[in-house]
Parts: C-alpha cells; structure tokens; sequence
C-alpha cells in the first residue's frame, strides 16, 4: 500500500473535526471500473434473506450489481484460463524446448556451423521463455477476473463461500497474498461495505456488524488487509468531507465518518486499537473516539426500545441486555435510556389524561379517561418495580424501577399544575365510593412519587378533597339522623374518619368550622335566643366539640360583635355616654351570652387603647403642665366612660357604689412611719371632700401589664409634681403666675395610681422618694463643708418637719452627706501622705467606715507605703504579725498580696541599705551607717538573703567595726557578720580598730548582687 495514503490530503482551508457529529459513507472510487448497488440495501438486513433477482425483468428494471458486470478476459488469458497448473507449467517446458529445438535446427541449417546453431537455439529459447513467463505472469490475473466473476455472478453476498474461493485461488495455484488477487479481494470487501454502511443521513440498523464480519469471513480476506480497507474508507470520507460545498455536506459527511468508526471497532473487536490507527491517520482524540462509538451506541440501543412497548417481560429484558453488550454501550447510559424510554411512554399516558380532562365539556368520560390512563402508568410502575426485585435481576436490561418524570416535559413548574389536577382527579376517583381502600392509599403514594409531587403538596390535595367527602358524609348523616340515632357520636365519628383514612385533628377543626359557621347565623340578629342557644347545643353534643373550643367560638364572634358595641361607647366621649349608648351595651353584654370575664377582657383591651393614647399624649407635651392636663383627661375619662361601661357590663347599676377591688394592705407600723407625708396624707381625702367630687372611677381596668413599673412611677410622680407646684402660667416679660391647686387634684392623683394599677408600696415609695429628693437637695446646701453644728441641726429637723420626712431617713440622708464628706476629705489626706496607720486605726476607733470610704487601691498604696517606713525606719526590727496580719487586717488587704508586696520591697531596700551604708561611711557620717545597717538587717529579716558582696574589703570592715562600737545584739551582729561575708579574725581586728578611718585611695566602688 502507499504509504502517502496513511497522511491527510492536503487541504487550503483549516482541517475540520471529524468526530462532532455521525456520519454515512459514500460510494468510493477505484482504480477498477466499480458499480454502485446490486440489490436493495434493506436486503442485507438479515443473513437468511437474499435477494432472488428476476432473469425475465427488463434492463430498464433491473437493479445493478453492487460488485459490478462480469469481466472479459483478453490476450492470452482465455487460453491460461483453460490450463491447471500442471498443464500450464508442461506448456511452459514444451514452448520452452520447441523454441530451443526449432532455434538450433534453423541455426545450424542456415549458418552452417554448430555456432549458428547455437545461437539459433538462443535466440528462439529466449523467445520461448518470454512466450513461457508470460503464460504464468497472466495467471493472478486470470485468477482476479474470475473471482471477480464468481461474485458478481453469485445471488447476492450471501452466497458467496469461503471454499469457492479457496477453490479459485487453488485452481489457478496463486496465493490470497498475491497482489492482483489480494486488490480484487480488497475492492470486493471495500464494495460490500461501502453498500452495508447507511448513508450520513440515516442512522445504523444495527446487524451492519454481523453482516460485514460474515461477508469478511466469506472471502477470507485477512484482519489487516480489511482493516486497510475500513482506513482507506474513512480517506475517501475525509476528502469527500474537505469538498462539500455546503453545511450539510459537511455535517453528512462527519455522521457517515462516526459510524464507520463505530462499526469498524465491533467489527475487529480489540484488535481494532493497534488495527485501526485513527488518532494518527486523522489527527483525532481519544473522546473524539469514544464519543462516535458512544453515540452510535446509544442510536442502535435508542432504535431497540423504540418498540419496547409496557408488555415487558424476562425475555425482552434479557435481549436488551444482550443488545446493550453488543452494541459495547456502557451500563449507565444505558440504564439513561431506559429511564428516559420509560418517562416517555408514561408521558404518552398523562398527555391522553390531560386531554381528557381539560375538554370542553369536562364530563365524566374524560375523568374516567383519565383515571384509566393513570391507572395503566400505576400498572406499568408495579410491574418495572416487581422485575427489579426479580432473582435474575443482573441478567436484565440495566435502569428497572419506578417511573419518574424528571427530566421530562413535565419536570418544569408550568407544567406542576397540570400533575396536580390529575393526582386529584385520581384522589377524588378513590374516594367516589365514600371511602378510602388501602391498596389506594399505596396507589397514590406510587402516584405521587412519578408525578414528582412533594410531601406537602400531595396530603394538601388528599386534604382538600377528603376534607370535602367528610364533610358530604357528615352531611348525610346529619339529614338522614344516623349521627344522632348513634348510641357514641364519638364512636360514630371515628368510624367515618377511619374509613376515609381521614385525620382526627382535621375532622375536629371541620367540626369547629361547623359550630363557627352556625353560631354566625344565629347571631346575625345581634344576640342569641333560647332557640339558638338550644341548636348550637345540639350542634355541639353531635360534633363532640369540647367546651374551650365553643368558648373560644363565641369569644371571638360574639366578642368582635361586643366589641364594636364597646368601641361605639367609647368613642362617644365624655358627653356622648347617653341611655342609648348605655341599652346598646347592656343589650350586647347579655344578649350574646357571653362570660363576664370574656366581656370584661374584649373592654379591657378597648379601654387600654384609649388610656395609652393619653399616655403617649402627656410624655410628648412641651412642659409638666401639659402632661398633668392630659393625665387629667384621662382620669375624667376613666371616671364619666369606663366606670360607666363596667357597670353596664356587669349589670349594676350607675348610682350604687362600685366594688372596690381588694388591694394589698400595708402593715400598720408602715402607715403610721409614712403618715407624716403630707401628700400621701392627701390622696386619702375626707368624706366631704368624696362627696364634693362625686364617686370614684374604676380600678378593674388598669395599665399594669401595659406599662413597666418605672414608667408606671414616672407617671404618677409627674402628677404628683402637677400637685405640689401647681399649675404655672406664663405672662408678658418673662413673668408667671403659679396657681395653687386645692386637695381635689390629689384625690385625682389617688385615681390616676389605680389606673396606673399601682400597689399601696409602690404609691408609697413615689411620695418617699419625692421626699427625700428635697430634703437632700436643701441639706447638702446646709452641709456644704460636711460639719455638723449644734445650729445646722436644728435647720436640718425643721427642714425635716415640714417635708414629713421620718427621723430615721432624715438621718440616713444626713449620714450619707456627712460621710461622702469625709471620705473625700480622707482620700485627700492619704493622698498627700498626712495620714498613717496609726491615724487609720484611731479613725476606725472612732466608728468611721473606712472601708467604703476609701478605695482598694488607696488602701493597697497605703499598706506599701507604711511597710516602706518600716523598712527604712533605721531600727532594725521587723514584726511579722504586725505586718503580714494585723496592718492588712485594718486595711481590709489581700493577705496574700500584702505578703507578695512585702517580699518586693525588701528584695528592693536589701541592695538598696548596702549602698546607701557605704556613702555614709565614706561621709563619716557613723548615725547613718549604723541606721542603713538596721534597715538591711529589717529587710533580711523579711527575706532571708544570702552574703552580699563589695569590691572593697576594708570598707566592709569598716561597716562592721562601726556597727560593732554601738554595742548591738549579739543576735543582730552575728547576722550582720554572714551577710558582709566578712571571717571572724577579721572581725575581730574591726572591732579593735575604733575610731579608725576607712581605708584612703580606695577606688570606685564596683558592687554585684
């Protein structure tokens, strides 16, 4: 083969893909003279069906042959035709001999000599021999034309047998490898599947493999020989490819290159990798590859379940699985395409239901349709679900199991509306009987589950629909007095709910939805009559409704109705509470029969919105003033409407005197402490003065769990204020006029607490409160420098006597301004170190609290600064229990961290003494050294330290001998001794020296620790 046929054409244009799309061969060219189609192409659709072609039809009719007209033979060929090779090879010797013969005779007669003689035999039997090999070089060809003969002289390719041709190939004694024979065998197989392939528009039929490999096998044409001529195809497609004038062309031509692919591959099986070489021939990719073979694939097993009907049965499954293998489609793709094979027959059957439905005239036929149609998906269903579960499940076709319409035309939102109707139409189907059977419950569970509905989407259908068979059921019942004739309404009504497969919880509230509906109509008139009274009993008895929920029916439909009788009222103000407003009340309190609670808690929430109104008025207004006038109005409103409303509520009438609510008591020593409070002794008025004002309003509807405490308190204590000033008004100049109010406004302010619904203490602790307020700003005026004289008392008791404030308090308040006094005055002092522990102790003597007074860290600053002077007080002596017990104990100190403080400063003042000692020695001021000596000794005594070191031996002896002539204890010396590191002879002679001078030319000190 030519090697230049393995490379691309070359092209002008960029190469294109070939591998986007399937593809269909066209007919190829040959250097022979090749005829296209011999027969339909439909005939190769199976090896037993041969086309029986018909001596008498005209040329005209007659269908061409596809491997072409017989051939004639020329030359010599009919004569090599005619000879076996035996023969062929003795005619060879015989030309060959008779030509030496006849050379040598005619040499020899005409020369003369042996010369010419011989030269005659060489010259004819050169002639012969040419004669001879000319014989055998025309037998592969003879050989050709006569296969070529025999299978265009054959009934079809099916007739065609491998041993004919071996009996060819043997006859004239050539080789299948021979060139000439090998090129026919090629163009024959090339012939055959070039017309076995369907063109780029159609798609494969699927035993295009068979077909092929049993013609193969017929010739006996070898593996690579055919697979050259699979390439050489796959060329011509190629070239055809880079000359289509046209998008189709081009699209055409890639379809037909795909499934030359594709059959090729089953057509060598694995050998096709290293016997089809694509990758490199055409410049394509792996995927490229896999993709044509996969879709290919997917066509000839799509074309399979195209007639898959929903009669599937074991052995159907079993050649799709079959068909899936040969067809070398992977498992997954083939489990999507019966998956989507399923959804679309199942689509089939919800596209007739629609259409059944939605009719014109949507009569009982098309709902019947429809179920039916549902009723074959569910059949469809159960049976794919039962083949799943099979025992020879693996042997099936992969994707059993039940239907599902995602991914389908249905799997949208638009399309979820139409699913919704015939799942209900199906549901109202089941229940068409009255009841509900368990093989339709699993009916619609399998339902819901290919329609795609959601859990809630189905039970609100089933709801729905149930809720309105219940319902007719109950009816029927009702009409028919099977419900009241029952022994158990209870019993009878669990039986119908049972049989529905109906909710309990949703048939109560049918039930109550019952009760609402009849208790609308009997208080359509505006109250209830012994009649309706007595039908919403036996309503209620029939139902089995219980009390709370008959109680919550009437609260709220006869409350809306109460409550816009109490609303009119209301909003009839202050003058409009007439006798017709009144009946009004009174007629919708008692003729709707409600409870006096249930009325008083609908005019409690009325009345309450009115009182915030006011309450929100009086905290925006501009001045104390205007908010007491607005609380003002409130209390008369509470007094001319509410009172009057209560009353009417409960049936009482105005004059009587209303039941005053039971207040909680405040302890007799209590009242007579507070009785000095003129303000509080106010809000108590006399019987003349409750006489004058008229009666009091109500206290049943308050703003107690409205409002918080504080705010409830604020709003008492504004009026109070209102009270005690007085109402102020403003004139020209910046002057005003303040107008005394008489004891009438505190009776209003008592009214106001009850509305406030404020207790007895809290009342109380405004008034105290208020109290205190003044007296202290006055008595911190009195004590400004906080001393208490003899005469600041006595202003002090009669600023108490005319507040009405208890003793008790006064002093309290007199102790806390003295002693906020003094603590600055102490935390001055310390600060400016003018106060010592002994000072802090006599103060605490003395009863001062110091512990509030002054602060933890002046406290911890004061303790540090007093152990300090310890140690540097010169004297040697360090108390333990002084300081690590009592002084933190009068400072109210951590122990633990006194202790820690402690341990720092004498670590500190430890290095700190040495130094200091040896700069007084070195001044020879002998007072001094003997002081920092002590004060080493202090701090060694705090914590004990090892022999400290000094660069100048003589000073420290001079240390010792100066400390040594003021005769100390022996205890403290000895000490003093280990730590200056100095030895007893040493020592010794430093005691002995005296008076002496510290050492002269002594250098600079340089000291380590």
């Amino acid at each position: 083969m030519n090697p230049s046929l393995l490379l691309s054409p070359p092209s002008s244009s960029q190469p294109r893909p070939l591998l986007l799309l399937p593809f269909t061969p066209n007919p190829l060219p040959s250097t022979r003279r090749r005829l296209r189609a011999s027969f339909p192409r439909n005939s190769l659709s199976t090896h037993d069906q041969s086309p029986t072609p018909t001596p008498t039809s005209s040329p005209e009719t007659e269908q061409p042959n596809i491997f072409g007209h017989p051939k004639e033979l020329t030359g010599i060929q009919p004569l090599v035709q005619n000879l076996s090779p035996p023969v062929r090879l003795a005619t060879s010797a015989v030309i060959l001999a008779g030509a030496l013969a006849a050379g040598y005779g005619l040499g020899l007669r005409f020369g003369g000599n042996r010369n010419a003689a011989f030269g005659g035999a060489a010259i004819l039997g050169a002639a012969g021999g040419v004669a001879a090999y000319a014989v055998n070089a025309s037998v592969p060809e003879v050989a050709a034309v006569t296969l070529h003969n025999y299978v265009a002289a054959c009934d079809g390719p099916d007739a065609i047998k491998r041993e004919d041709i071996e009996n060819i190939a043997k006859k004239y004694g050539v080789s299948k490898q021979d060139e000439a024979f090998n090129m026919e065998l090629c163009d024959i197989y090339s012939r055959f599947v070039s017309s076995v392939l369907p063109p780029g528009g159609e798609n494969l039929r699927g035993d295009e493999v068979e077909t092929i490999i049993g013609f193969k096998n017929a010739l006996g044409i070898d593996d690579p020989d055919a697979a050259s001529v699979h390439m050489e195809i796959g060329r011509q497609i190629f070239r055809f490819r880079l000359e289509a004038e046209d998008r189709d062309g081009d699209l055409e031509q890639r379809r037909a290159f795909q499934k030359l692919i594709y059959v090729s591959t089953l057509v060598f099986g694995d050998a096709s990798s290293f016997l089809l070489p694509w990758k490199r021939v055409f410049k394509v990719t792996d995927s490229q590859v896999e993709i044509a073979i996969r879709d290919n694939a997917k066509q000839l097993y799509a074309s399979k379940l195209a007639s898959v009907g929903r009669d599937i049965d074991e052995k159907l499954l079993v050649s799709l699985r079959e068909a899936q293998l040969k067809y070398k489609l992977s498992d997954e793709l083939a489990k999507d395409l019966l998956i989507e094979h399923k959804r679309k027959l199942v689509e089939e059957n919800i596209f007739v239901a629609l259409q059944g439905l939605k009719s014109r005239g949507r009569t009982a036929g098309g709902v019947k349709q429809a179920v039916e149609e549902l009723d074959k998906i569910l059949s469809f269903n159960g049976l794919l679900i039962s083949l799943s579960k099979h025992p020879d499940a693996d042997r099936f076709a992969r994707g059993l199991g039940p239907v599902s319409l995602v991914g389908g035309e249905y799997d949208s939102d638009r399309k979820m509306d139409d699913l919704k109707l015939l799942y209900r139409a199906y549901v109202t189907n089941s229940l068409s009987g009255g009841h509900m059977e368990n093989h339709k419950l699993t009916a619609l569970n399998q339902l819901r589950n290919i329609l795609g509905l959601g859990n809630k989407e189905a039970e609100a259908i089933i709801l729905d629909v149930t809720s309105k068979v219940y319902q007719k059921r109950l009816s029927q019942a009702f009409q028919s007095g099977d419900l009241e004739m029952a022994d158990s309404k209870a019993a009878f009504l669990q039986n119908l709910c049972e049989e529905l497969h109906f909710d309990p919880q949703k048939a109560s509230e049918i039930h109550e939805e019952i009760y609402r509906k009849k208790l609308q109509q009997c208080v359509a008139d505006g109250e209830l009559d012994d009649s309706d009274v007595a039908a919403l009993l036996k309503v209620r008895v029939m139902l089995c409704i219980p009390q709370q929920i008959v109680d919550a029916a009437h609260s709220d439909i006869c409350g809306s109705l109460f409550e816009k009788a109490v609303k009119d009222a209301i909003s009839s103000g202050v003058d409009g509470y007439d006798a017709d407003v009144k009946n009004a009340v009174r007629k919708a309190a008692h003729g709707l029969r409600l409870t006096r609670e249930a009325a008083m808690s609908i005019a409690s929430k009325a009345v309450r919105k009115v009182f915030l109104n006011y309450v929100k008025r009086s905290r925006s207004a501009d001045n104390r003033t205007e908010s007491a006038k607005e609380l003002k109005k409130m209390i008369a409103f509470n007094t001319l409407v509410v009172t009057e409303l209560v009353a009417d509520i409960k049936g009482e009438s105005s004059d009587a005197p209303p039941e005053e609510p039971v207040k909680e008591e405040l302890k007799q020593d209590d009242e007579d402490e507070w009785e000095s409070l003129q303000t509080l002794r106010k809000i108590r008025p006399n019987k003349e003065l409750m006489e004058k004002l008229g009666k009091p309003g109500q206290t049943e509807i308050t703003l107690k769990d409205d409002l918080s405490e504080r705010d409830r308190m604020d709003l008492y204590k504004t009026y109070l204020l209102y009270c005690l000033t007085g109402e102020v008004t403003r004139i020209p100049f910046g002057a005003q006029i303040t107008t005394k109010k008489d004891d009438s406004e505190y009776v209003l302010l008592n009214q106001l607490g009850g509305i406030l619904g404020l207790t007895s203490e809290e009342t109380v602790e405004v008034h105290r409160s208020l109290a205190e307020q003044a007296f202290r700003q006055q008595a911190e005026v009195i004590l400004a420098d906080g001393q208490l004289t003899k005469s600041r008392i006595e202003q002090l008791n009669e600023l108490q006597k005319s507040v009405g404030l208890p003793g008790e308090y006064a002093q309290k308040i007199i102790k806390s301004i003295t002693t906020t006094k003094m603590a600055a005055a102490i935390e001055t002092a310390i600060g400016q170190g003018r106060l010592n522990i002994t000072q802090i102790r006599e103060l605490k003597e003395a009863g001062v609290d110091l512990d509030n007074m002054i602060s933890e860290s002046l406290r911890e600053n004061l303790f540090k600064k007093t152990v300090d002077e310890i140690f540097s007080s010169g004297t040697g002596d360090f108390d333990e229990e002084e300081v690590y017990e009592k002084i933190p104990a009068d400072l109210k100190v951590n122990p633990q961290k006194a202790k820690g403080v402690v341990h720092d400063l004498a670590r500190t003042r430890l290095s700190n003494s040495l130094i200091q000692a040896v700069a007084l020695l070195r001044q020879r001021n002998r007072e001094g050294v003997v002081s920092s000596l002590n004060d080493l000794l202090a701090c060694d005594k705090a914590v004990p330290s090892e022999p400290l070191s000094w660069d100048v031996p003589e000073e420290v002896a001079d240390l010792f001998g100066v400390y040594a002539q003021r005769n100390p204890d022996p205890e403290k010396l000895s000490r003093l001794q280990y730590l200056l590191d100095i030895s007893d002879s040493v020592a010794e002679a430093a005691k002995e020296m005296g008076e002496g001078a510290p050492s002269v030319g002594a250098e600079e000190e340089k000291f380590v620790f």
